[in-house]
């Protein structure tokens, strides 16, 4: 059956054109005898068509009387201004997008009055994506940062709630602060109430205004708001740099920890795979737990980290791994019966789990490791404060101090910047310092 397209609007975007046309859907009758009006957006390239709906529907003859006439009567008038705004909307809204898609389109089309300049819907948006993407630790940072954002307005408002659930029903109805509203004075009261009242440390404030900075800059992008609103920067507000405690242990530790008695046999698990992180290019617990039996290649350990797989698409570079004696015992000691090549080597995860799943038993497992660790590590006047974060440094730090390069370890971890693999070393220590010296005049 015939279409009736009427008052086709045409515009030009980034040499790419985006028709917008409103129209009476006469392919199927309603049963109450009217048809639907729909809005159809169409691109030319890519060739791409999509129907939205709307509130409307006529018979043809109200259509033809209300619409395709040029001077409709005035009991009329009313309804065609209505379909005009309607169309006004799309139209408006796809010339904010340069160059148009339709995923940015429909972002902007549907959401509720004022939503673009709304910092905590920006937030929504960026978390909703990192979880569709199973960034789920990235996400939880987002979230946790948005959360603080809440918790300071509370504060500003006087309102300091120590009841649990009465402060998630205040911060739940906590819906909306402008990007305007978020100036450099404000950022400063921010860091003061997170270090001092809330007694969190300068690395934490850090980590959630890099996320709101990211906010900002996202939402700059998508000409959201006017770069004039950031707050960010020189002469403004810079984010604190913290200079982070380096987290090694020297080879006199090393070898106390890998022969002290283990109490529990949870202890002696935890340095096992304590170990296995360290002498595994430092590898992470979740890259540990994702290891499958057709990474093993000729002696080697060859894998993508999952941190980057999402991050850095356009230079992905595997991680190699050269296997150890000590690195074959761990995986023969608590690797799965079944050596098939898409077997994972760990029994950690299982296929079974979903994302959210196997995030929190990466997590748990994580836990585990870093609780009986430093129950270890304490009992044998090692620090207590200990983690898994530790094991990567740690290879990092005696990699170097044992002669090999800068370049050796920032090409271990995949590093895309030698300053990067530099905040991983924890300097050399005075014996090496004094033997370099007493070297100098051997020539």
């Amino acid at each position: 059956m015939q279409i009736t397209y009427i008052c086709i609007q045409i515009f030009t975007v980034m040499e790419k054109e985006v028709f917008i046309s409103l129209y009476l859907d006469t392919r199927r009758i309603k049963s109450n005898n009217l048809y639907p009006v729909k809005i159809r957006v169409f691109t030319t390239s890519p060739r791409i068509q999509k129907l939205y709906p709307t509130k409307f529907e006529f018979t043809q003859k109200e259509f033809e009387s209300i619409w395709e006439t040029t001077k409709p009567r005035n009991e009329l008038k009313e309804t065609r201004r209505e379909l005009q705004a309607v169309e006004t909307l799309f139209i408006e809204t796809a010339d904010l997008i340069s160059p148009f898609n339709f995923e940015q389109f429909e972002k902007k089309l549907y959401r509720g009055k004022g939503e673009g300049e709304n910092v905590f819907y920006q937030y929504s948006l960026i978390i909703q994506k990192l979880n569709g993407n199973n960034q789920l630790g990235t996400a939880s940072n987002y979230d946790l940062s948005l959360k603080s954002l809440k918790l300071f307005i509370l504060h500003l408002k006087g309102k300091e709630i120590t009841d649990k659930k009465e402060l998630e029903t205040a911060l739940e109805n906590i819906k909306k602060v402008l990007f305007s509203e978020i100036t450099p004075a404000w950022l400063n009261k921010y860091e003061s109430y997170m270090i001092n009242t809330k007694n969190r440390s300068r690395t934490t404030v850090s980590i959630y205004l890099r996320a709101l900075r990211t906010v900002f800059n996202t939402a700059i992008a998508d000409k959201e708001i006017d770069a004039e609103n950031y707050p960010f920067g020189k002469r403004k507000y810079q984010v604190p740099s913290v200079k982070n405690v380096k987290k090694s242990l020297a080879k006199a530790e090393l070898k106390i920890l890998m022969q002290a008695e283990a109490k529990t046999p949870e202890q002696a698990k935890a340095r096992d795979f304590w170990f296995f992180s360290y002498i595994c290019n430092g590898m992470n617990i979740k890259d540990i737990a994702l290891l499958r039996y057709e990474d093993l290649q000729e002696g080697k350990i060859i894998f993508y980290r999952a941190k980057t797989i999402n991050t850095a698409k356009a230079d992905l570079r595997p991680v190699v791994v050269h296997l150890t004696d000590y690195a074959k015992s761990i995986m023969e000691k608590y690797g799965n019966a079944k050596k098939a090549p898409k077997q994972l080597i760990f029994s950690i995860l299982n296929e079974h789990q979903s994302e959210a799943e196997k995030f929190k038993a990466i997590k748990n497992f994580t836990r585990f490791i870093n609780q009986n660790v430093k129950k270890l590590a304490k009992a044998n006047n090692i620090t207590a404060e200990i983690s898994t974060y530790w094991a990567r440094h740690s290879f990092a730090t005696n990699a170097i101090r044992s002669g090999l390069s800068m370049e050796f370890v920032s090409e271990a971890f995949t590093h895309s910047s030698m300053k990067t693999t530099q905040g991983y070393f924890a300097g050399f220590e005075e014996a090496n310092k004094k033997e370099l010296m007493e070297t100098l005049m051997n020539f």
